[in-house]
């Protein structure tokens, strides 16, 4: 009976430890599609240029990969419960417009205080779904063509100014900026690969 009962509890825990190995397996895969290239860490110690060249290439690369994508990639996620490529691309024309008008009210005025948005909530609005893809991909290039002008003929200085960010509750530079959607950039351009991939 003792045997019998040590060996169930031997049995228990094996499962219980195949069971937390699948669990932590899923977590890392989950990490893998959320995050393809890494989370975001701001190093001020990389070169300004080189996220300025990654903001400058990106809409061209953007072009590339959809230019492989058939309707049906369109409406791939990246991962269970993502969003689609359809929605990631247009995620990225507003998320940078947003970028755009921070960049701009930053170098303009002291210190000011942004509108945060929603971003899940604006993904579910029906401009999503029936706006051509060629509006999002046009409106990023013309975005990027103006941020890079801009940050290409900022200063040191300009670079330190910072703009206040209410959900945050704390003050960014535009340092901090230009580095974040170089990587921001990237990070979708990762999903949209995954996404072609499959």
């Amino acid at each position: 009976m003792y045997i019998c009962r040590k060996n169930t509890i031997m049995n228990e825990n094996k499962d219980i430890k195949r069971n937390n190995s699948s669990l932590l397996q899923k977590k890392e895969e989950l990490e893998r599609l959320s995050f393809p290239i890494g989370k975001f860490y701001f190093d001020p110690n990389i070169d300004i240029t080189q996220h300025i060249e990654i903001l400058a290439s990106f809409p061209q690369k953007l072009k590339d990969i959809t230019a492989k994508f058939s309707e049906k990639d369109f409406e791939k996620t990246y991962r269970v419960d993502g969003w689609t490529a359809r929605q990631v691309i247009h995620h990225i024309a507003d998320s940078h417009a947003n970028a755009y008008i921070r960049l701009k009210l930053a170098l303009t005025e002291e210190k000011p205080t942004i509108k945060p948005y929603q971003e899940d909530k604006w993904a579910e609005q029906i401009d999503y779904q029936k706006t051509p893809i060629t509006m999002p991909l046009a409106m990023i290039e013309i975005l990027h063509f103006r941020m890079v002008i801009l940050f290409e003929n900022m200063t040191k200085k300009d670079f330190e100014r910072t703009y206040f960010h209410p959900e945050h509750q704390k003050s960014f530079s535009l340092h901090y900026l230009v580095a974040m959607y170089a990587w921001h950039s990237m990070h979708h351009l990762g999903h949209l690969a995954s996404i072609k991939l499959r």
